[in-house]
C-alpha cells in the first residue's frame, strides 16, 4: 500500500465500502435491476490516498473520507472534497442510508 493505515481506519474503511455496496446492490435490486449484469455499477472500492481516501461506487467517484477525522463527505469531482456535504463519520455510519445516489440521515429509533 502505498499510504499506511492503521488496521483500525483499514477495517472501518472497509465496513463503510461493505455497508455502501450492499446498500447499493439492495436498492439496484429493489428497483428491478439484475445484478449480474450491472455487476460494475454496484460494487465499491476505497482507494487510499495522503490526506483522504476516495470511496469509489462502480466505475465513478461517490465519497471521500478524511483520513484524519474519518469524516464522510461527497465529492465536487474525482479527488475534490465537498465539505457543504457531510455525511457523518466513519462510526456512525449505520445511522445513514446510503442506497441512492446520496446518502440519506435515517430517523432515530425509539428507545
Amino acid at each position: 500500500m502505498k499510504y499506511p493505515i492503521s488496521e483500525e481506519l483499514a477495517a472501518k474503511l472497509e465496513a463503510f465500502r461493505a455497508a455502501l455496496e450492499a446498500a447499493t446492490a439492495r436498492r439496484l435490486s429493489s428497483d428491478g435491476y439484475s445484478l449480474e449484469v450491472h455487476a460494475g455499477n454496484w460494487e465499491c472500492t476505497v482507494k487510499v490516498g495522503r490526506k483522504y481516501a476516495n470511496v469509489d461506487r462502480g466505475r465513478s467517484g461517490c465519497y471521500m473520507v478524511d483520513l484524519a477525522t474519518q469524516e464522510i463527505f461527497s465529492i465536487k469531482g474525482y479527488g475534490v472534497i465537498h465539505r457543504g456535504h457531510r455525511f457523518g463519520t466513519l462510526d456512525t455510519i449505520n445511522e445513514w442510508d446510503w442506497s441512492d445516489y446520496r446518502a440519506v440521515k435515517l430517523a432515530p429509533r425509539a428507545a
